[in-house]
C-alpha cells in the first residue's frame, strides 16, 4: 500500500506521525512510504533518517495526499487542504471530528474520505490506546506547566507547588480521574502538592486511590463537591472527556467567582471542546488569558511541547493499527477488528459512529460487526 506522511502544519505542532522505525517497519512489510520534507524534523528525525529507513521524501505538499490511500498524521488536515484529500482516502488522525464546525465535516462527507479517529479508537474495555499514550504524557506535563503559571514571573499567585518546610504546597484539583487526571494526580502528589481529585464514577475513584497510595482525598464530580473544590484550587485541571465524543461542560462561568484571583484553570479537555464555559483554544508563547481574575490555559496539543517522547509514544500506539490496514486493506482490517471499528468516524463519507452522527443529526451506519460505532 502506498503510504502518506504530510508535515504537521498546525501551529507550534511539533510531532510526527511515525518514527523512522515506524516507517521501516511499514517499508519492511512491503509498503511504499511518502513523506513530505522536513516532517520530523522538530521531533529530531531529519529526512536522512527517513530516507535510511527506506521511506520517499516528497519535496511537494501535494504529493504524499495524491500518491496515498492511507494517510497517517498527528492532526487532521486543515479544512483548508481537504480539498487534497482523495475519494476513499483513509486518514488516520486526531479528528475530533464531533467538535468540528458543521461545514468541514460536510465537505468530508462529499470527499468521500475515511476518517479514523487516533482518539476514539477503543477496545472492549473501555481503553483507548493511542489516546491514552498522549494523556499520559499530558498528565505528566500539567503540574509541572501548572507549577510555572503560579509564578509571579508568569503572573500568578507568587505560590510554589510543592511548597517547602513550614510554607503550604500548593492546591491542586483535579476533575477526571481517567489516565490524563491519574497521570497528573501522580505527578503533582511527587512534586509535594496537596492534590484533590474528583470523578462521577465511584470506581474510578476507588482505582485512582488505590494507584495513588491513597494520598490524595478523592470526591465525587457533583456540582457542591466542584464548586467546594474549586474554592479552594490554586490550580485546577479539567481532565474529563468521553473518547470520541465532545467534553462534557464542568465548570461554568459563574464558577469562577468562587475561585481565588490569579488561580489558574488548566482545560486539557479543549481538543474535544473544552470542558469550562470560558475555555477557548490558546497556544505558546501566550498560552494564558484572564476571565474574571481566573487565569485560563487552554492549549490543544500540549504532548507537542516534548515532540521527540510523544513521536515515538504515538508510533508504538498506532503502528499495530496502520500495518493492519496496510497489511489486509480497509475493509477486512475493520471487520477483524472491533477497536478500528470503533475508532472510524466517517466511512468512506457516511457517519459511521454514532456519537458522531448524533451530533450532527446524521444517519448512522454502522459498519459490520458487533460493537461497530459505539458512542
Amino acid at each position: 500500500m502506498e503510504i502518506g506522511i504530510p508535515r504537521e502544519r498546525l501551529s507550534r505542532e511539533h510531532r510526527v506521525a511515525l518514527t523512522p522505525s515506524g516507517v521501516k517497519t511499514l517499508v519492511q512489510r512491503g509498503h511504499r512510504v511518502w513523506i513530505e520534507t522536513g516532517a520530523g524534523v522538530e521531533a529530531g528525525y531529519p529526512d536522512a533518517d527517513y530516507e535510511s529507513a527506506g521511506a520517499a521524501i516528497a519535496f511537494n505538499r501535494m504529493e504524499p495526499f495524491a500518491r496515498a490511500g492511507l494517510l497517517a498524521c498527528v492532526h487532521a488536515p486543515d479544512p483548508r487542504e481537504y480539498e487534497l484529500l482523495q475519494p476513499g482516502q483513509v486518514v488516520f488522525a486526531f479528528w475530533a471530528l464531533p467538535a468540528a464546525r458543521p461545514e468541514d465535516l460536510w465537505v468530508l462527507q462529499s470527499r468521500e474520505v475515511t476518517a479514523v479517529g487516533l482518539e476514539a479508537i477503543e477496545d472492549e474495555q473501555g481503553r483507548a490506546p493511542v489516546l491514552t499514550s498522549m494523556s499520559e504524557i499530558a498528565g505528566g506535563l500539567a503540574p509541572l506547566i501548572g507549577g510555572t503559571l503560579l509564578l509571579n514571573e508568569q503572573g500568578g499567585k507568587g505560590i510554589l507547588l510543592g511548597g517547602a518546610p513550614g510554607v503550604p504546597s500548593a492546591s491542586f484539583v483535579v476533575i477526571g480521574a481517567g489516565v490524563l487526571g491519574c497521570a497528573a494526580a501522580r505527578a503533582a502528589v511527587g512534586l509535594g502538592a496537596q492534590v484533590t481529585l474528583l470523578d462521577i464514577s465511584i470506581e474510578r475513584l476507588r482505582e485512582a486511590g488505590r494507584e495513588l497510595d491513597q494520598r490524595a482525598p478523592t470526591l465525587v464530580a457533583t456540582r457542591p463537591n466542584i464548586e467546594k473544590a474549586l474554592a479552594f484550587a490554586d490550580l485546577a485541571l479539567i481532565a474529563a472527556a468521553v473518547h470520541g465524543q465532545r467534553a462534557p461542560r464542568i465548570v461554568t462561568r459563574d464558577m469562577l467567582r468562587l475561585m481565588k484571583p490569579r488561580s489558574v484553570i488548566m482545560d486539557l479537555a479543549i481538543d474535544m471542546g473544552g470542558g469550562c464555559e470560558t475555555s477557548r483554544p490558546t497556544e505558546f508563547p501566550n498560552p494564558v488569558y484572564e476571565v474574571d481574575g481566573i487565569r485560563h490555559f487552554c492549549v490543544p496539543n500540549l504532548p507537542s511541547v516534548v515532540a521527540r517522547s510523544s513521536t515515538l509514544a504515538l508510533t508504538n500506539a498506532a503502528l499495530p493499527y496502520l500495518q493492519a490496514i496496510a497489511d489486509e486493506g480497509l475493509e477486512p482490517a475493520l471487520l477483524d477488528r472491533a477497536e478500528l471499528r470503533r475508532g472510524t468516524y466517517l466511512y468512506r463519507g457516511r457517519a459511521a459512529r454514532e456519537s458522531l452522527a448524533r451530533a450532527f443529526n446524521l444517519p448512522y451506519e454502522p459498519l459490520p460487526g458487533a460493537g461497530a460505532g459505539r458512542a
